[in-house]
């Protein structure tokens, strides 16, 4: 009698591999200008325009600046700077070459400049203003999701996000809020949405830094208001004991998004879905002199794929993230609650979060409009600081492997 032996199952457990690099002029091909009204969940006070507008417009561009070395530091010379996909300008005039392979002609004598995805809204007669949302072309049912943000859009009426999701199959496929500021909040949270079933009241102690995301003065079905404090963790975005949609969510600590971030020249976000290890952690890193080293190290090398001397990100040596939420097999969370999700930018104003929350977070404004919507109309010169500056997406999945796991 023959003896067959089984060994581990293939998963993908193995080191990061980079699968998706979205900077400079490509960083556009990786989605598609959803153009239209923002949704009725959301009811955003814009108008999302497609591709060939938001250029005319202005308010979609890749532009090229010099480097700022208060963020990158004095290493980033010679044999680096190409690491990083920059290259320096030796003479009147040569080649700058960015991560991707784009040239770019500058009369800069011996400066490098790097390029710098902008993303802004324009005001228009009828009172909505023009904005951009983006929506990626690619599907993940799992990854590391890494943004190098230098400004994101703050200040009141403004909200933000940088998240996954896939809307035809919202809640069932879920929805998981990266990042995602609503109107002067200054602190960063990460928000799970999901269907039933999917709860977090098995996060074990000492595995992240953040804190619980909470809900007081919810209505009940009778009219009256629930008084208790109740920490957000039901993933449900119709658990009756939290704010509509509000999902489960942590918080990282003050200063890690809006105007607090701008002043420190951004940051860096992390979420890193992993299904296979049964956890959804998230960071930031702000300001870049924060960013760990061998993260540090594999943004730089990222143009490089499998070469030898390119850095993959190691998660395990970054720290505590701020966020940590259990998924899978022997958690109170299944997996299967996220999948099939692609990356979305958007810059919604006003609407169902920062509209009805605009009078309690800028009582003056609303006091001098009104309204939120009379706000955005009246055009202020606080519409300059509504705008993306990103240097980079970079996404990376395990490689797969033949091992079990614990």
């Amino acid at each position: 009698i023959s003896t067959i032996v089984v060994g581990p199952p293939s998963e993908p457990v193995g080191p990061y591999k980079l699968v998706e690099l979205q900077e400079g002029e490509s960083f556009f091909n990786n989605y598609v200008f959803y153009n239209g009204k923002d949704s009725a969940g959301s009811k955003g006070y814009v108008d999302y325009v497609d591709k060939g507008t938001a250029s005319e417009l202005n308010i979609a561009n890749v532009t090229y600046e010099k480097i700022d070395r208060s963020v990158y530091g004095e290493d980033i010379v010679g044999e680096e700077s190409e690491i990083m996909g920059f290259s320096p300008v030796n003479g009147s005039i040569d080649s700058i070459v960015d991560a991707v392979g784009n040239q770019r002609k500058e009369e800069e004598g011996d400066e490098m400049t790097e390029p710098f995805v902008y993303m802004s809204t324009s005001a228009t007669q009828e009172g909505p203003r023009n904005s951009v949302r983006l929506e990626g072309l690619r599907r993940f049912n799992r990854g590391l999701f890494i943004l190098d943000l230098r400004h994101m859009p703050s200040g009141c009426a403004t909200w933000p996000a940088w998240w996954l999701t896939d809307e035809p199959n919202w809640p069932v496929n879920g929805e998981i809020d990266i990042l995602e500021g609503v109107n002067r909040q200054t602190h960063a949270k990460t928000a799970l949405h999901t269907t039933q079933t999917c709860t977090m009241n098995d996060v074990p102690l000492g595995v992240k830094t953040g804190n619980w995301d909470t809900a007081t003065g919810v209505p009940k079905k009778n009219g009256d208001i629930d008084h208790s404090v109740r920490e957000a963790k039901d993933c449900f975005v119709y658990n009756p004991h939290q704010w509509l949609n509000q999902g489960c969510v942590q918080t990282d600590k003050t200063g890690t998004i809006g105007e607090p971030l701008n002043a420190n020249g951004g940051g860096v976000f992390v979420l890193e879905w992993d299904p296979i290890n049964r956890f959804i952690k998230s960071w930031v890193f702000s300001p870049h002199t924060e960013v760990p080293s061998n993260l540090k190290l594999a943004l730089k090398s990222a143009n490089n794929g499998e070469s030898k001397d390119g850095v993959r990100p190691d998660p395990r040596t970054w720290g505590l993230p701020y966020a940590f939420f259990p998924i899978g097999i022997g958690t109170n969370c299944p997996s299967d609650h996220f999948k099939n999700m692609h990356l979305i930018f958007n810059m919604a104003l006003c609407g169902s979060v920062a509209g009805n929350r605009f009078a309690m977070d800028c009582p003056l404004l609303n006091e001098k409009y009104g309204t939120c919507e009379n706000y955005i109309k009246a055009n202020t010169s606080e519409m300059d600081e509504v705008y993306w500056k990103i240097r980079g997406v970079y996404v990376y999945e395990r490689e797969w492997e033949r091992s079990w796991v614990d």
